[in-house]
């Protein structure tokens, strides 16, 4: 439930920011297709626009009364975007089953589980499917491959390459540039969660990938910007897969940000590409320890 009423909240923020006073609304199955979501996220959508006042909604007639406001819309903090609820949800259900290989992945039962449409599901699926990782099968259905040692050490030589350009771009932003208040603000939360080590370690792999992904931005590189889907998905999610010593390896990780964020403020490229390097050195061998089946194949 959490998690549909994460999408009828980043979907109504959409549709509502989009609307223009009196205009007609299409159907509601047009509106769950414009949106991609299902048809019962589309009908709760129309059902808070019209107790807020902001439409007339009279059988198939629907008119806009007013533009909604700031206040008519759900606070940032309480929405991700679409993509981000299919991805959580997609590695949450994979990380339940310990990604067996041949683990069955049916796109309508996932759809229905979120609360949005199949299309948006499959378009994410067809997407992640390039790296390799899950096959498509008849109806609907998906199959996973496996994350073998092999998967992992290409992607680990990739994100290197990626990581290293998009660093090294990040130190030469001008110093009047958002991502700079964007990185002072992760290396406060950095600090805050280590103040709070005991309690907080398992929510480093959310600070995780936004601080990578902050870091890639940089390189204003469409083709990096795509494949950091795959990076993230293994390097920042695995940290959920092997809980042994997950304290002490989010903590150590997060020392290495702090040097690695230093690095990046101090504009020094050798030491950008120092801190990136020892950080990237040691993803790559946690990574291995996180999945000791791979280690078995090899």
């Amino acid at each position: 439930m959490a998690r549909q009423n994460t999408v009828f909240k980043e979907a109504y923020n959409r549709y509502a920011a989009a609307l223009r006073t009196d205009t007609a609304l299409p159907s509601e199955p047009e509106i769950a297709a414009q949106l991609g979501v299902s048809r019962s996220t589309a009908r709760a959508i129309l059902t808070r626009l019209s107790e807020e006042g902001i439409i007339r909604w009279n059988k198939r007639q629907k008119i806009v009364l007013r533009q909604p406001t700031d206040r008519d819309l759900f606070p940032s903090e309480e929405t991700d975007s679409l993509h981000d609820i299919i991805e959580r949800s997609f590695m949450q259900r994979i990380l339940a089953d310990d990604a067996a290989p041949g683990m069955q992945i049916n796109e309508l039962e996932l759809a229905r589980e979120i609360g949005t449409g199949t299309t948006s599901v499959r378009e994410f699926l067809i997407r992640f499917s390039r790296f390799g990782l899950i096959e498509k099968r008849p109806n609907s259905h998906w199959t996973l491959k496996g994350f073998t040692r092999e998967f992992a050490l290409e992607l680990a030589d990739v994100r290197e390459m990626f990581e290293l350009h998009s660093a090294a771009e990040f130190g030469r932003l001008p110093r009047d540039h958002q991502a700079w208040t964007d990185l002072a603000a992760i290396r406060d939360e950095h600090h805050a969660m280590l103040a709070d080590i005991n309690q907080r370690f398992k929510d480093f792999s959310v600070l995780d990938e936004r601080f990578h992904l902050l870091i890639h931005r940089a390189s204003k590189n469409r083709f990096i910007a795509d494949f950091y889907d795959a990076i993230a998905i293994v390097f920042h999610y695995h940290y959920q897969w092997n809980k042994t010593a997950a304290r002490e390896r989010n903590e150590r990780a997060i020392h290495e940000h702090l040097d690695y964020i230093a690095a990046l403020e101090s504009g020094d490229q050798a030491a950008i590409e120092k801190a990136c390097r020892i950080h990237l050195r040691s993803a790559r061998q946690t990574l291995l320890q996180s999945l000791p089946q791979m280690a078995e194949s090899a």
